[in-house]
């Protein structure tokens, strides 16, 4: 992978994805929201629960980015075909989020199936915390439910682990999830312009191009070619 390019396209996929992850952690921000009380310093407070929350969630977002780039790290050192494979695998699944992320095709939802079993065993230690009552459990609340099966975290997941680099994978994923955050943070006024420009149909149509073009050109063959012509 082109770093830069695909650390970029981590950020874009999270940004773009940004209905879906209103769908899965709107209600725990809901939740969050109104467990602050009413008063003349609300709105910072609340600005501040919510960063605790995301800073959670995205940690566990980049250590997931490690362990699964650890296991592509691994499988990419038994055999140097393997690397090739994988970054077959990586532009293909570029190209699938490239789809979700235009509207073409929700294919996506059906990885998140893989992490049920995973989730039922985290879930419940998030009822302990809830409901939130300082940034303390706010911020083991996103540590929590960063784990929460979602079929575009586990496909950038899938995605980034072909980086063959446990850190970089893991970079990628804290960019996914600071791609998030305008979706997240829907208290402020510059959030509330991004979801409009995201909700776009022309943005998100051109965008999830922008994402197939670079996963065609992620296609090791394809870019062997260009770059010997």
């Amino acid at each position: 992978m082109d770093n830069t390019l695909s650390l970029g396209a981590a950020f874009l996929i999270g940004l773009l994805g940004a209905s879906h992850c209103i769908s899965m952690c709107g209600g725990i921000t809901g939740a969050l929201s109104m467990a602050i009380p009413e008063g003349s310093n609300r709105q910072s407070r609340l600005l501040v629960t919510l960063l605790s929350y995301n800073l959670g969630r995205i940690f566990s977002y980049a250590l997931a980015g490690f362990i699964m780039g650890s296991f592509g790290w691994l499988l990419a050192e038994q055999a140097s075909f393997i690397t090739s494979i994988l970054r077959t695998l990586a532009a293909t699944l570029l190209i699938v989020m490239g789809f979700y992320i235009a509207g073409w095709w929700k294919g996506l939802v059906f990885i998140e199936k893989l992490g049920g079993g995973l989730w039922k065993i985290i879930q419940p230690l998030s009822k302990k915390i809830l409901p939130v009552k300082d940034l303390k459990g706010a911020l083991l609340l996103g540590l929590i439910w960063g784990w929460l099966p979602c079929g575009l975290v586990y496909s950038t997941l899938i995605w980034s682990s072909m980086a063959n680099d446990p850190i970089l994978s893991s970079l990628h994923m804290l960019a996914f999830g600071l791609g998030t955050l305008p979706a997240i943070l829907t208290t402020g006024l510059l959030a509330k312009q991004a979801s409009a420009l995201i909700q776009n149909t022309g943005f998100r149509m051109l965008s999830g191009l922008l994402l197939i073009a670079y996963g065609l050109w992620s296609f090791p063959f394809l870019r062997s070619f260009i770059e010997s012509t």
